[in-house]
């Protein structure tokens, strides 16, 4: 396949796929969606994602900030947001007048929250418990005291508790089980002093398909939601997901070379026999990871090859043999597997890294394109 004319390289989201990923997992775990978007949505787009995700019934949207919760805002996003993770001694004041809601996970966070209600409208919280993970959150020998703040400051109208959540370390099913009875403590002492939230959730896209228990009315859905699955042994077609992200370039030169010509920086590829290299741009500058030189597989004309030597900043060659490729052809790097080309799984597996991270890291002069079904 030829690529539009002037093109270098690109990513092209399919949004319906993310719709359709929603709404198949929201049938899966019968569970309120929070679709998170954070990262600029995982690299598709932090707005395409999460209006994408709301088409499908997510009725929350999560980001790891609140930059990036405002963003959304000013984008038009007029669903509920949550952002979680705070710059020390930050402002809490146009989130709370944004109608932000925040995660909070220390006694400073609560307060700062509470002094930016203003007028009717109180902060909005969710109170995250420390549940194993050793990252964020209330300690358990805090959870009585904070909690007490949170319902007098309720009672005042100074904030409003939205819920109560935690993240689990997907280690192993009894990790996760012993985290949720650590969480459920947390709930029963939070409802002792008077906070009965309408929202707990704890699962994220692992454990809200693999460990039903952890439910709990709301999951949130990250890598689920761009169709990659979390788990080694289960592709995203064995989960009912569609992959929305294709990598794609189109091949920039062909050089035609003998036996014993090197490829690229430090030669650490030499052919071994007359052949044809083709140059892709694309590097690791566009988040292509160079530790998958020598490894990483490309898709061109429908046959599947490997890039020959290191990835540089902004190219790698390809050596496709005898097999005919033209200037201008499509090299797919990843996108949906079930249509015969590489996953995102494969150049992580080609990077020792995970599929979650190649997606995130396509860089910012990648231009993504979306398309429907």
């Amino acid at each position: 396949m030829t690529m539009q004319q002037g093109v270098l390289r690109e990513a092209v989201i399919d949004v319906d796929a993310i719709t359709e990923n929603v709404r198949h997992l929201r049938a899966l775990t019968g569970s309120e969606i929070i679709a998170v978007v954070k990262a600029a949505g995982y690299g598709h787009g932090a707005y395409r994602a999460a209006a994408a995700a709301l088409r499908g019934g997510a009725t929350r949207i999560g980001v790891s900030d609140i930059d990036e919760a405002l963003a959304l805002r000013r984008a038009g996003i007029t669903a509920p947001l949550f952002a979680w993770l705070h710059a020390p001694g930050a402002s809490f004041v146009e989130a709370v007048r944004e109608e932000v809601e925040l995660g909070i996970s220390d006694i400073d966070q609560l307060l700062r929250a509470a002094d930016a209600a203003h007028g009717e409208r109180p902060a909005a919280v969710h109170l995250k418990i420390e549940t194993g993970l050793s990252r964020n959150g209330i300690a358990p020998a805090d959870w009585r005291m904070v909690f007490s703040e949170a319902a007098r400051l309720e009672r005042i109208g100074r904030l409003r508790v939205v819920g109560l959540f935690s993240h689990l370390s997907n280690t192993s099913v009894d990790d996760d089980r012993a985290a949720l009875a650590r969480f459920e403590e947390g709930v029963v002492i939070a409802a002792s002093v008077g906070l009965n939230p309408p929202l707990r959730h704890l699962a994220a896209t692992n454990a809200a398909i693999a460990l039903p228990e952890t439910r709990l009315g709301c999951v949130r859905i990250g890598i689920g939601l761009y169709g990659i699955s979390p788990f080694d042994d289960r592709s995203s077609a064995d989960l009912g997901l569609r992959p929305a992200m294709t990598l794609r370039g189109a091949v920039a030169a062909v050089r035609r070379v003998p036996a014993g010509t090197g490829v690229s920086y430090g030669y650490d590829h030499r052919t071994e026999r007359e052949t044809t290299l083709a140059l892709v741009p694309l590097g690791y500058a566009d988040g292509v990871p160079r530790q998958a030189s020598g490894r990483g597989p490309v898709s061109i004309n429908g046959r599947r090859f490997t890039v020959a030597g290191r990835i540089a900043m902004d190219q790698f060659v390809v050596d496709v043999g005898d097999h005919p490729v033209a200037v201008g052809d499509e090299v797919v790097l990843f996108g949906d597997p079930t249509l015969g080309v590489p996953a995102a799984r494969d150049w992580a597996d080609a990077a020792g890294t995970i599929d979650y991270e190649i997606v995130t890291r396509v860089g910012a002069r990648v231009p993504r394109w979306e398309v429907r079904a």
